[in-house]
C-alpha cells in the first residue's frame, strides 16, 4: 500500500491527545504523526483515514473539511477490552481532480484489504462509496452493499458520478461484481416510486425506516454486507446537524450507534464508512462526537466477533428442514455459538456466487417457513442466482 496519498494526522490533534488519560483510546492506537512517521500495518487489523473530497457531494460541500474534530472526540474515548491493533493513517488530501482523489483512495482501500487490514473511512461525500466498491475488482468476488441512509442515491443514469448518483454507477457499469445491496433507513418521501419500484424489480432489500429501527429486522442485511456506507443524513437533524441536507427525521444517536457495531460484528464486513459530515453545520461538536463513538461501536462489534460464517463448518449448526406443499424443502441452520440464523440457497458447486450458499435471516423467517410462507430473502436470493 503506497502512504504517498496520505497526510499526517493534525499536529493539533496530538497536542490535544497530551492532554488526555494514558488509558484513553488515542494513546492505544498507531498514529501517523509528522514525528513518529507512518506506523507499521504489522498486526494492524483496523485502520482509520479521512477524505477531503467534497466536490461531488451535492449541496453539501464542505464535507472533506476539519475532520480532526471527529478524531479528538475518537482519541478522548476509553476503549473496551480490546485485542485489536488499531492505526489512524491520516488523510487523503484533495487531488487536482476529483479522479485524482479517487485514485488515491481506491489504491489505499485495495492495500489494505489485501492485508487482510479493515479500512474505516471518514468525511467526504457518499460518493466514495463508488470507489470503494471499485476497490474490490482486483479481489474478483462478488460484492454485498449496505447503504445506511434516507436516499437510494440512484440518481439519473446519465449524470456523472455524485453523492446522489453513485449507486446506479455501480449497478450500470462494468465489471459489475455487485451481488446485493441493501438499503437500511429509507424515506419514502425522499425516493420516487420508480425507484423504489426498481430496486425491488433487481431483487435488493430496502427497509423503510420505521421497520428499521426495529433493529432484529435489519442485522441479517450487516451480516451479508462487505461493505457498509453510512450517510449522516440517515441520522436525525437533531441528533446529527453537520449536514446540509439533514432531515428531522431518522435515527436516534443510540439506534446508529447499536448499527455500527452490528456492521463490526459481522464476520463478512471488511470496510466501513461514515461519508457527509460537515463541521460548518455542527453545533458544539456534537455530530463529531457521535461519530467517534459510531467508530467506537465498530471497532466493539469487530473485537467480539465469533466467526460463525463462512469460517465455521456445518456441524457447528443445528440444521432445520421445513417440509413445503408445492416446493422443494427449506433449509435453516442455527449457529450453536451466536443463535443467528442462516437460510440454505441451492447453487451449483461450480457457481460463482457459492460464497452466498447460506443467506443470512431471521428466526422469524423461519417461523414463517414452518406457516408455509417462503422467507422474501431467500426469493430474492433465489432470483439472482
Amino acid at each position: 500500500m503506497s502512504q504517498d496519498f496520505l497526510t499526517p494526522v493534525k499536529e493539533t490533534v496530538l497536542a490535544h491527545l497530551e492532554l488526555q488519560s494514558s488509558l484513553c483510546l488515542g494513546n492505544k492506537i498507531k498514529i501517523y504523526s509528522e514525528e513518529e512517521g507512518f506506523p507499521e500495518l504489522d498486526n494492524v487489523k483496523i485502520a482509520i483515514f479521512g477524505v477531503q473530497e467534497d466536490r461531488n457531494s451535492e449541496d453539501n460541500f464542505g464535507c472533506g473539511e476539519n475532520l480532526y474534530f471527529i478524531r479528538k472526540k475518537l482519541y478522548e474515548l476509553f476503549p473496551g477490552n480490546w485485542q485489536t491493533e488499531i492505526a489512524d493513517l491520516g488523510n487523503v488530501l484533495k487531488g487536482n481532480s476529483v479522479t485524482d482523489t479517487y485514485y488515491a483512495v481506491s489504491e489505499i482501500i485495495t492495500g489494505l484489504l489485501k492485508k487482510n487490514i479493515i479500512p474505516i473511512i471518514i468525511g467526504g461525500g457518499q460518493d466514495i462509496t463508488y470507489v470503494n466498491y471499485r476497490a474490490y475488482d482486483l479481489l474478483e468476488q462478488t460484492v454485498n452493499i449496505t447503504a445506511v441512509d434516507s436516499r437510494f442515491d440512484l440518481g439519473d443514469l446519465d449524470s456523472e458520478l455524485t453523492s446522489q448518483s453513485y449507486l446506479s454507477k455501480i449497478i450500470m457499469q462494468e465489471p459489475n461484481n455487485l451481488f446485493n445491496y441493501s438499503n437500511v433507513g429509507y424515506q419514502t418521501y425522499f425516493n420516487s416510486q420508480e425507484e423504489i419500484q426498481l430496486l425491488d424489480n433487481l431483487f435488493f432489500d430496502a427497509y423503510r425506516l420505521g421497520k428499521a429501527k426495529e433493529l432484529e429486522n435489519i442485522e441479517p442485511a450487516f451480516r451479508n454486507a462487505d461493505i457498509v456506507s453510512i450517510d449522516i443524513g440517515a441520522i436525525r437533524q437533531s441528533e446529527a446537524p453537520a449536514n446540509n441536507n439533514a432531515s428531522p427525521n431518522g435515527f436516534y444517536g443510540e439506534e446508529i450507534c447499536a448499527i455500527s457495531r452490528y456492521a463490526g460484528i459481522s464476520d463478512k464486513v471488511s470496510s466501513f464508512g461514515i461519508y457527509e459530515y460537515n463541521s460548518q453545520y455542527d453545533n458544539n461538536h456534537q455530530t463529531a462526537n457521535l461519530i467517534a463513538q459510531m467508530i467506537w461501536y465498530f471497532i466493539e462489534g469487530v473485537n467480539f466477533r465469533v466467526k460463525d460464517y463462512p469460517f465455521s463448518g456445518k456441524e457447528n449448526y443445528q440444521k432445520f428442514t421445513v417440509i413445503l406443499e408445492d416446493d422443494d424443502p427449506l433449509v435453516f441452520y442455527k449457529s450453536n455459538k451466536t443463535g443467528r440464523w442462516w437460510i440454505e440457497i441451492r447453487i451449483l458447486s461450480d457457481n460463482k456466487y457459492k460464497r452466498h450458499a447460506l443467506i443470512p435471516c431471521t428466526y422469524q423467517d423461519y417461523k414463517e417457513a414452518t406457516k408455509q410462507i417462503i422467507p422474501e430473502r431467500w426469493y430474492k436470493a433465489m432470483r439472482k442466482m
